[in-house]
């Protein structure tokens, strides 16, 4: 039980469960002794007088349990009230061991920061394009990332609907060492206006647009129209020509890499979603959960996702 929970339990409860907890040993060795023995002896030949229950032609003696099965429901009896008398297990008192689950854990942690700082410390002075080469560190990072970052990303890195892929070079922010580690130290927060105030339109000629932009079909004449309202409301973040700007971690819109792009309805529907509604991401920061010298590790990983060199 955690010692956070025996904290803000209130006295009734407490009572509660420890007469529970002990009435309930209580009654099963009461139970155990009580029906220890049988009322209906074995005469003098040895024959045991049956229940007077018959199934199948097969019928039930009244024979008490054998000695070693009798011994070993003792033996639990007497094993749940030592482990009750050890650890916590009845309401609020704590056990003679004072063990917890808080304390076990961080325990556990503590040996293995012990056990592997030293590890960490040697990856982390090396240079992120070497550590990426280095098929042992990868072998380390890569458990890192299933345990930190696949949840959002995917274990294959592929990413989904709204989470970047990793294994591409189409970057929000940059793919460069120094960015990947800022990335994972202070984590992200991106932000896209909603536009529906345009008018639907407005929304249907900005869609046809920004398909032009990275090539797929597209109503050339909406595309036309739309034109001069992406530079007027979308160029300050995607730039002029729609390559993006990854200082703001806007996206290309030329290329053919899509962070929110949802297999079961076509690239048009999506972005008219994005436009009309906006869209806000958040990539949380990891430095403080693992650490920098694992930050380091994985950055290196994800680097060697998409190899620049």
């Amino acid at each position: 039980m955690s010692h956070l929970w025996r904290d803000v339990l209130p006295g009734f409860w407490s009572a509660w469960i420890i007469v529970i907890t002990l009435g309930t040993i209580a009654i099963s060795a009461w139970l155990l002794f009580a029906n220890r023995k049988t009322d209906k002896p074995a005469d003098a030949d040895g024959h045991v007088e049956t229940t007077d229950h018959t199934a199948d032609e097969i019928e039930e003696y009244d024979n008490p349990l054998p000695r070693w099965w009798f011994q070993l429901y003792v033996g639990t009896v007497i094993f749940a009230l030592g482990y009750l008398l050890l650890y916590p297990g009845l309401g609020n008192y704590a056990g003679l061991l004072g063990w917890t689950q808080e304390g076990q854990w961080e325990t556990e942690v503590a040996h293995a920061e012990a056990r592997y700082a030293p590890i960490f410390e040697r990856y982390q002075q090396v240079p992120i394009p070497e550590l990426a080469r280095d098929a042992e560190a990868m072998d380390v990072a890569e458990r890192l990332f299933l345990n930190n970052c696949a949840i959002c990303h995917g274990a294959n890195a592929r990413g989904g609907d709204g989470f970047p892929d990793l294994t591409d070079d189409a970057w929000l922010y940059g793919g460069a060492p120094d960015t990947i580690v800022a990335t994972l130290t202070d984590g992200r927060n991106g932000r896209m206006p909603a536009w529906q105030q345009l008018g639907e339109d407005s929304i249907e000629n900005l869609t046809q647009h920004v398909l032009s932009l990275s090539g797929q079909p597209h109503d050339a004449g909406r595309a036309e129209q739309g034109a001069t309202m992406f530079a007027s409301v979308c160029s300050a973040c995607h730039s002029p020509d729609g390559t993006g700007n990854q200082a703001l971690g806007a996206p290309n819109l030329t290329d053919d890499a899509w962070l929110y792009r949802r297999p079961d309805q076509p690239l048009a529907a999506t972005l008219r979603q994005t436009l009309r509604h906006g869209r806000s991401g958040h990539m949380p920061a990891q430095a403080d959960y693992i650490g920098e010298d694992k930050v380091h590790l994985v950055a290196a990983y994800v680097y060697a996702l998409g190899r620049r060199d």
